[in-house]
């Protein structure tokens, strides 16, 4: 079966590509136009329905996304978003269960150029986009996004690894870009959100990806930004995380 699997995986990933690639290339005009003619509310539109068929195209590799969020997220405040990051593919669903509330990315300034639709939200949309290299850039950019999301009530993501995790098991957190987040935004809500099985997807590269993957996406419990020093916000929301990630894998 596993041998049926690997034979099988390279077929359909050619055919996902094909329809991931062409989602891209089709979205960049409409997104163009969303933005330049009707505005920034139709332009969100465009990017969400981009990102639904971009998590749909996972079933061209028989692999689908749970998402569980047993709480209410809270309204008419800032939330930000702190997630483990596993693979590329962690994004388009969180556009798609996120979408009410639109999430707004912190990306590496790289990912700004070069690549249809996906550098084009990156730029005109309200995310922000980082040097990780000057450290001084990245946490003046975060001070004014913390700011930007504390002001106008966004919804924010962050991936507090810093780099993606090829494994099922995190890496630790790194404090200052969220600190700095909180610390502009007061009045937010962490929404800690365990991704599980995502790097399966591409555990062996780029190609092929793997066939018949469950990945599960889970909301934890919001916690106010506010409510306890930052260590321990940073320590709960990573324990948080962590032991969702151990129970699921342990079978428990």
């Amino acid at each position: 079966m596993a041998q049926f699997l690997k034979l099988l995986s390279y077929p359909l990933s050619v055919i996902h590509y094909l329809v991931f690639g062409l989602l891209l290339l089709i979205f960049h005009p409409i997104q163009w136009i969303a933005f330049n003619v009707f505005g920034r509310k139709a332009h969100r539109a465009t990017v969400v329905a981009l990102n639904i068929g971009l998590t749909w195209s996972l079933y061209f590799l028989f692999s689908r996304v749970k998402f569980i969020n047993k709480h209410k997220l809270p309204e008419g405040a800032p939330l930000i978003i702190v997630s483990n990051h596993q693979s590329t593919y962690d994004i388009p669903p969180m556009y798609m269960y996120f979408r009410k509330n639109f999430p707004n990315f912190v990306s590496k300034i790289e990912l700004g150029k070069g690549i249809p639709s996906v550098s084009y939200n990156l730029r005109h949309g309200d995310n922000v986009l980082i040097e990780r290299k000057e450290p001084r850039q990245a946490i003046n950019t975060l001070m004014k996004f913390g700011q930007k999301i504390e002001e106008k009530n966004l919804t924010a993501v962050i991936f507090p690894e810093g780099t993606r995790s090829k494994t099922a098991v995190p890496k630790p957190f790194r404090e200052s870009g969220l600190k700095m987040m909180v610390k502009k935004a007061p009045s937010s809500y962490i929404i800690p959100l365990s991704i599980n099985n995502s790097w399966r997807l591409v555990r062996k590269g780029a190609f092929p990806l793997g066939v018949g993957i469950k990945v599960t996406m889970e909301a934890h419990e919001p916690i106010k930004s506010d409510s306890m020093p930052f260590p321990e916000l940073l320590e709960k929301t990573e324990k948080t995380i962590t032991e969702a990630l151990l129970k699921i894998n342990s079978g428990k």
